[in-house]
């Protein structure tokens, strides 16, 4: 063999050592990024979880409060059905207390007053108040509920409540019927 020869073959030994050395190194790079890449998405796995723990736990923790706050509701109004239902037996209360005042039996007056009286303890002892409507109050539709518009008698009355014809009632801060009232105009 010629010394070309020698020096070409020597040539390729060198060049495939190199390249076996750099296709050992750059496996090692690989497997350090793998490494590295395995840590880094276990770290924003991690992460990942932790988001969804503290979503979960705040949505809970809305959950808790919206339903705590709706059964406070619910306790308050919880008796609107059956006092809406009571609510035509007390204006018959009142309309029969017009009819017996005229009466000359004073003691049947007096008891069945008496027994008016206990209904009217009994509901408000419940939470049920009178929305205060009376001949003179400025009209609000917010409040109130315009059966019809009169003449105002006065100027005085004009867009105010010239009669009441039903009386409003609320349970707590809920009015669950508006008073019924004339409007002057």
């Amino acid at each position: 063999m010629s010394e070309k020869d020698t020096t070409e073959d020597f040539d390729e030994i060198v060049d495939q050592e190199q390249v076996n050395t750099t296709e050992n190194e750059s496996e090692q790079t690989e497997n350090g990024q793998e490494e590295l890449s395995v840590e880094e998405q276990l770290r924003e796995d991690l992460a990942k979880e932790k988001d969804k723990f503290l979503r979960l736990f705040a949505e809970f923790e809305n959950f808790k409060r919206r339903t705590s706050k709706e059964r406070m509701e619910l306790f308050k109004t919880a008796g609107q059905e059956i006092m809406v239902s009571m609510l035509p037996v007390m204006d018959d209360f009142d309309r029969a207390m017009k009819e017996i005042s005229k009466s000359d039996n004073k003691e049947m007056v007096k008891g069945i007053e008496l027994i008016r009286g206990k209904f009217r303890e009994t509901l408000k002892s419940k939470g049920l108040e009178e929305v205060g409507a009376k001949q003179g109050d400025a009209f609000d539709a917010e409040v109130h509920d315009a059966i019809t518009q009169i003449p105002a008698p006065s100027k005085k009355l004009k867009g105010k409540i010239v009669d009441v014809v039903e009386k409003g009632f609320k349970l707590g801060d809920r009015i669950i019927r508006h008073p019924k009232v004339v409007v002057g105009n």
